[in-house]
Protein backbone atom coordinates (compact mmCIF):
# COMPACT_ATOMS: atom_id res chain seq x y z
CA UNK A 1 0.00 0.00 0.00
CA UNK A 2 1.09 3.57 -0.67
CA UNK A 3 1.39 5.78 2.41
CA UNK A 4 -0.97 8.40 1.03
CA UNK A 5 -4.47 9.82 1.38
CA UNK A 6 -6.36 10.54 -1.84
CA UNK A 7 -9.20 13.08 -1.68
CA UNK A 8 -11.59 13.45 -4.59
CA UNK A 9 -13.99 16.16 -5.75
CA UNK A 10 -16.93 13.98 -4.75
CA UNK A 11 -15.63 14.20 -1.14
CA UNK A 12 -14.45 10.61 -0.92
CA UNK A 13 -11.31 9.89 1.09
CA UNK A 14 -9.11 6.91 0.27
CA UNK A 15 -6.44 6.00 2.85
CA UNK A 16 -3.41 3.85 2.02
CA UNK A 17 -4.43 2.77 -1.45
CA UNK A 18 -2.44 0.41 -3.66
CA UNK A 19 -0.70 1.62 -6.81
CA UNK A 20 -3.42 -0.10 -8.82
CA UNK A 21 -6.16 1.69 -6.86
CA UNK A 22 -4.45 5.04 -7.36
CA UNK A 23 -4.25 4.33 -11.09
CA UNK A 24 -7.95 3.53 -11.15
CA UNK A 25 -8.79 6.79 -9.40
CA UNK A 26 -6.73 8.79 -11.90
CA UNK A 27 -8.30 7.03 -14.90
CA UNK A 28 -11.78 7.65 -13.50
CA UNK A 29 -11.69 11.43 -13.21
CA UNK A 30 -13.11 13.68 -15.89
CA UNK A 31 -16.85 13.73 -15.35
CA UNK A 32 -18.99 16.33 -13.60
CA UNK A 33 -18.36 16.31 -9.86
CA UNK A 34 -15.32 14.05 -10.22
CA UNK A 35 -12.65 16.05 -12.01
CA UNK A 36 -9.70 16.15 -9.61
CA UNK A 37 -7.62 14.30 -7.02
CA UNK A 38 -5.52 15.76 -4.21
CA UNK A 39 -2.92 13.44 -2.71
CA UNK A 40 -1.20 13.88 0.66
CA UNK A 41 1.47 11.70 2.16
CA UNK A 42 1.00 10.08 5.57
CA UNK A 43 1.40 11.94 7.82
CA UNK A 44 0.11 14.99 6.00
CA UNK A 45 2.60 17.89 6.02
CA UNK A 46 1.79 21.56 5.31
CA UNK A 47 2.42 22.59 1.72
CA UNK A 48 3.34 19.08 0.57
CA UNK A 49 0.89 17.54 -1.90
CA UNK A 50 0.27 16.49 -5.49
CA UNK A 51 -2.94 17.06 -7.44
CA UNK A 52 -4.43 16.56 -10.86
CA UNK A 53 -7.36 18.15 -12.69
CA UNK A 54 -9.00 16.68 -15.77
CA UNK A 55 -12.18 17.25 -17.75
CA UNK A 56 -13.27 14.72 -20.34
CA UNK A 57 -11.74 15.49 -23.73
CA UNK A 58 -9.01 17.73 -22.36
CA UNK A 59 -5.47 17.47 -21.03
CA UNK A 60 -4.53 16.64 -17.45
CA UNK A 61 -3.21 19.50 -15.29
CA UNK A 62 -0.72 17.90 -12.90
CA UNK A 63 0.80 19.85 -10.01
CA UNK A 64 2.87 19.30 -6.91
CA UNK A 65 4.00 21.54 -4.05
CA UNK A 66 7.24 20.83 -2.27
CA UNK A 67 7.03 22.56 1.10
CA UNK A 68 6.17 26.17 0.22
CA UNK A 69 4.13 28.26 -2.18
CA UNK A 70 7.40 29.23 -3.87
CA UNK A 71 7.96 25.57 -4.81
CA UNK A 72 4.71 24.84 -6.64
CA UNK A 73 5.12 23.20 -10.04
CA UNK A 74 2.76 22.38 -12.91
CA UNK A 75 2.77 20.42 -16.15
CA UNK A 76 0.14 19.70 -18.78
CA UNK A 77 -0.11 16.00 -19.71
CA UNK A 78 -2.18 14.57 -22.56
CA UNK A 79 -2.75 11.08 -21.15
CA UNK A 80 -3.56 9.41 -17.86
CA UNK A 81 -0.67 6.92 -17.89
CA UNK A 82 2.01 9.61 -17.54
CA UNK A 83 0.00 11.12 -14.70
CA UNK A 84 -0.25 7.73 -12.98
CA UNK A 85 3.49 7.14 -13.30
CA UNK A 86 4.34 10.56 -11.87
CA UNK A 87 1.85 10.42 -9.00
CA UNK A 88 2.90 6.90 -8.04
CA UNK A 89 6.55 7.96 -8.05
CA UNK A 90 5.69 10.99 -5.94
CA UNK A 91 3.81 8.81 -3.46
CA UNK A 92 6.76 6.41 -3.18
CA UNK A 93 9.22 9.33 -2.88
CA UNK A 94 11.46 7.62 -5.38
CA UNK A 95 14.49 9.48 -6.72
CA UNK A 96 13.97 10.99 -10.14
CA UNK A 97 10.19 10.55 -10.10
CA UNK A 98 9.65 14.02 -11.67
CA UNK A 99 12.07 13.56 -14.58
CA UNK A 100 10.63 13.02 -18.02
CA UNK A 101 8.03 15.79 -17.65
CA UNK A 102 8.64 19.47 -18.36
CA UNK A 103 7.56 21.19 -15.16
CA UNK A 104 7.08 24.93 -14.83
CA UNK A 105 7.23 26.92 -11.60
CA UNK A 106 3.90 28.59 -10.83
CA UNK A 107 3.87 32.11 -9.45
CA UNK A 108 1.55 31.85 -6.47
CA UNK A 109 2.01 35.51 -5.55
CA UNK A 110 3.45 36.91 -2.34
CA UNK A 111 2.99 34.90 0.83
CA UNK A 112 0.75 36.74 3.24
CA UNK A 113 2.26 37.26 6.69
CA UNK A 114 -0.01 35.95 9.44
CA UNK A 115 -0.31 38.37 12.38
CA UNK A 116 0.40 36.92 15.83
CA UNK A 117 -2.52 35.87 18.00
CA UNK A 118 -3.89 38.67 20.16
CA UNK A 119 -4.77 36.50 23.16
CA UNK A 120 -4.01 36.78 26.84
CA UNK A 121 -2.09 33.97 28.51
CA UNK A 122 -5.24 32.28 29.83
CA UNK A 123 -6.99 32.29 26.43
CA UNK A 124 -3.89 31.02 24.65
CA UNK A 125 -3.40 28.23 27.17
CA UNK A 126 -7.07 27.21 26.94
CA UNK A 127 -7.01 27.18 23.14
CA UNK A 128 -3.76 25.26 22.80
CA UNK A 129 -4.84 22.75 25.45
CA UNK A 130 -8.02 21.90 23.53
CA UNK A 131 -6.27 21.70 20.16
CA UNK A 132 -3.63 19.48 21.74
CA UNK A 133 -6.28 17.15 23.20
CA UNK A 134 -7.89 16.62 19.80
CA UNK A 135 -4.50 16.37 18.11
CA UNK A 136 -3.30 13.66 20.49
CA UNK A 137 -6.59 11.82 19.95
CA UNK A 138 -5.29 11.33 16.43
CA UNK A 139 -8.48 11.31 14.36
CA UNK A 140 -8.62 14.95 13.21
CA UNK A 141 -6.89 16.19 10.09
CA UNK A 142 -5.16 19.56 9.74
CA UNK A 143 -8.28 21.26 8.34
CA UNK A 144 -10.42 20.04 11.23
CA UNK A 145 -7.84 21.22 13.76
CA UNK A 146 -7.74 24.63 12.11
CA UNK A 147 -11.54 24.85 12.24
CA UNK A 148 -11.46 23.95 15.94
CA UNK A 149 -8.80 26.59 16.63
CA UNK A 150 -10.80 29.25 14.79
CA UNK A 151 -14.12 28.52 16.49
CA UNK A 152 -13.14 27.45 20.01
CA UNK A 153 -12.97 30.91 21.63
CA UNK A 154 -15.78 32.48 19.60
CA UNK A 155 -18.54 34.27 21.51
CA UNK A 156 -21.59 36.17 20.32
CA UNK A 157 -19.59 39.38 19.88
CA UNK A 158 -15.97 38.22 19.74
CA UNK A 159 -14.00 36.20 17.18
CA UNK A 160 -10.37 36.42 18.35
CA UNK A 161 -8.74 33.92 15.96
CA UNK A 162 -8.79 34.39 12.19
CA UNK A 163 -8.78 31.52 9.70
CA UNK A 164 -5.12 32.22 8.81
CA UNK A 165 -4.08 32.36 12.48
CA UNK A 166 -5.96 29.14 13.20
CA UNK A 167 -4.24 27.35 10.30
CA UNK A 168 -0.83 28.57 11.47
CA UNK A 169 -1.50 27.39 15.04
CA UNK A 170 -2.85 24.03 13.90
CA UNK A 171 0.08 23.45 11.54
CA UNK A 172 2.64 24.34 14.22
CA UNK A 173 1.13 21.94 16.73
CA UNK A 174 0.65 19.26 14.05
CA UNK A 175 4.34 19.37 13.14
CA UNK A 176 5.27 19.13 16.81
CA UNK A 177 3.21 15.95 17.08
CA UNK A 178 4.73 14.55 13.87
CA UNK A 179 8.17 15.07 15.43
CA UNK A 180 7.02 13.29 18.61
CA UNK A 181 5.67 10.27 16.76
CA UNK A 182 8.89 9.91 14.78
CA UNK A 183 10.42 8.54 18.00
CA UNK A 184 7.78 5.81 18.44
CA UNK A 185 8.87 2.28 17.69
CA UNK A 186 6.73 -0.63 16.52
CA UNK A 187 2.99 -1.19 16.72
CA UNK A 188 1.15 1.17 19.09
CA UNK A 189 -1.90 0.41 21.24
CA UNK A 190 -4.28 2.35 18.94
CA UNK A 191 -2.95 0.32 16.01
CA UNK A 192 -3.63 -2.88 17.96
CA UNK A 193 -7.12 -1.54 18.60
CA UNK A 194 -7.68 -0.92 14.89
CA UNK A 195 -6.47 -4.45 14.17
CA UNK A 196 -9.02 -5.84 16.65
CA UNK A 197 -11.82 -3.70 15.22
CA UNK A 198 -10.97 -4.83 11.69
CA UNK A 199 -11.22 -8.48 12.79
CA UNK A 200 -14.56 -7.82 14.48
CA UNK A 201 -15.91 -6.06 11.40
CA UNK A 202 -14.93 -9.03 9.26
CA UNK A 203 -16.69 -11.33 11.76
CA UNK A 204 -20.03 -9.53 11.37
CA UNK A 205 -19.80 -7.04 14.23
CA UNK A 206 -20.08 -3.37 13.24
CA UNK A 207 -16.97 -1.75 14.72
CA UNK A 208 -16.39 2.01 14.67
CA UNK A 209 -13.63 4.16 16.15
CA UNK A 210 -14.22 7.72 17.38
CA UNK A 211 -17.84 7.39 16.30
CA UNK A 212 -20.12 10.40 16.97
CA UNK A 213 -19.77 12.90 19.81
CA UNK A 214 -21.44 11.06 22.68
CA UNK A 215 -23.20 7.89 23.80
CA UNK A 216 -26.71 9.13 22.97
CA UNK A 217 -25.75 9.93 19.38
CA UNK A 218 -23.76 6.72 19.07
CA UNK A 219 -26.60 4.51 20.24
CA UNK A 220 -29.06 6.19 17.89
CA UNK A 221 -26.76 6.06 14.83
CA UNK A 222 -24.82 2.81 15.11
CA UNK A 223 -27.69 0.78 13.67
CA UNK A 224 -27.34 2.60 10.37
CA UNK A 225 -23.66 1.67 10.09
CA UNK A 226 -23.95 -2.09 9.81
CA UNK A 227 -25.06 -4.30 6.96
CA UNK A 228 -28.12 -6.50 7.03
CA UNK A 229 -26.02 -9.42 8.28
CA UNK A 230 -24.42 -7.56 11.21
CA UNK A 231 -25.02 -9.36 14.50
CA UNK A 232 -24.00 -6.58 16.82
CA UNK A 233 -21.77 -3.56 17.31
CA UNK A 234 -18.90 -2.05 19.25
CA UNK A 235 -17.75 1.57 19.17
CA UNK A 236 -16.31 4.43 21.17
CA UNK A 237 -17.24 8.09 20.78
CA UNK A 238 -15.06 11.20 20.76
CA UNK A 239 -15.38 11.79 24.51
CA UNK A 240 -14.01 8.26 25.02
CA UNK A 241 -11.13 9.19 22.70
CA UNK A 242 -10.38 12.29 24.81
CA UNK A 243 -10.33 10.15 27.95
CA UNK A 244 -8.01 7.58 26.38
CA UNK A 245 -5.67 10.29 25.11
CA UNK A 246 -5.56 11.72 28.64
CA UNK A 247 -4.40 8.36 29.99
CA UNK A 248 -7.64 7.08 31.53
CA UNK A 249 -8.20 3.98 29.40
CA UNK A 250 -10.78 3.54 26.66
CA UNK A 251 -14.45 2.76 27.22
CA UNK A 252 -16.09 0.60 24.56
CA UNK A 253 -19.85 0.44 24.04
CA UNK A 254 -21.28 -2.72 22.51
CA UNK A 255 -24.47 -4.68 22.02
CA UNK A 256 -26.56 -6.92 19.82
CA UNK A 257 -28.93 -5.57 17.21
CA UNK A 258 -31.69 -7.87 18.43
CA UNK A 259 -31.72 -6.04 21.79
CA UNK A 260 -31.39 -9.18 23.91
CA UNK A 261 -29.09 -9.42 26.93
CA UNK A 262 -27.86 -12.80 25.72
CA UNK A 263 -26.69 -11.42 22.39
CA UNK A 264 -25.14 -8.38 24.07
CA UNK A 265 -23.08 -10.59 26.39
CA UNK A 266 -22.05 -12.80 23.48
CA UNK A 267 -20.89 -9.74 21.51
CA UNK A 268 -19.01 -8.55 24.59
CA UNK A 269 -17.12 -11.85 24.78
CA UNK A 270 -16.19 -11.60 21.09
CA UNK A 271 -14.95 -8.04 21.57
CA UNK A 272 -12.81 -9.02 24.56
CA UNK A 273 -11.40 -12.01 22.67
CA UNK A 274 -10.46 -9.86 19.67
CA UNK A 275 -8.77 -7.29 21.88
CA UNK A 276 -6.87 -10.03 23.70
CA UNK A 277 -5.74 -11.50 20.37
CA UNK A 278 -4.43 -8.05 19.41
CA UNK A 279 -2.43 -7.81 22.64
CA UNK A 280 -4.68 -5.46 24.61
CA UNK A 281 -5.95 -5.95 28.16
CA UNK A 282 -9.55 -5.32 29.19
CA UNK A 283 -11.63 -4.80 32.31
CA UNK A 284 -15.19 -6.18 32.03
CA UNK A 285 -17.44 -7.93 34.55
CA UNK A 286 -19.47 -9.65 31.78
CA UNK A 287 -22.63 -7.74 32.67
CA UNK A 288 -24.59 -6.61 29.57
CA UNK A 289 -25.10 -3.13 30.97
CA UNK A 290 -21.41 -2.49 31.74
CA UNK A 291 -18.96 -1.03 29.26
CA UNK A 292 -15.73 -2.77 28.36
CA UNK A 293 -12.66 -0.77 29.34
CA UNK A 294 -9.35 -1.21 27.56
CA UNK A 295 -6.70 -0.64 30.22
CA UNK A 296 -3.81 -0.12 30.68
CA UNK A 297 -3.49 1.75 27.42
CA UNK A 298 -0.77 3.99 26.00
CA UNK A 299 -2.53 6.23 23.50
CA UNK A 300 -0.09 6.85 20.66
CA UNK A 301 -2.19 7.15 17.54
CA UNK A 302 -0.11 8.10 14.52
CA UNK A 303 -1.41 11.04 12.53
CA UNK A 304 -2.76 10.56 9.03
CA UNK A 305 -4.31 13.84 7.89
Amino acid sequence: MLEIVVKTENEKRHVRVSAEELAGLVRRIGGDGDRFLVVHRIPDLPDVFAQVWHEAGGDYTLEYRDGAAGRHFQVMVDGSEDVIEAMTGWARQGSGWSTGLTWSLLDMGPTRKVPPLDLDDEEREELEKRVREVLVGGYADRAELAELAEEYLVTADHRPVSREQAEALADRMWLERVAEQAEWQGETDPERLTRAFTALQEAGITARENFTCCRSCGQSEIGGEGGSDARGFVYFHSQCTDSAAAGHGLMLLYGGFDGSSETTVAIGHEVVAALDAAGLQTDWDRAPDRAITVTPLQWRRRLIG
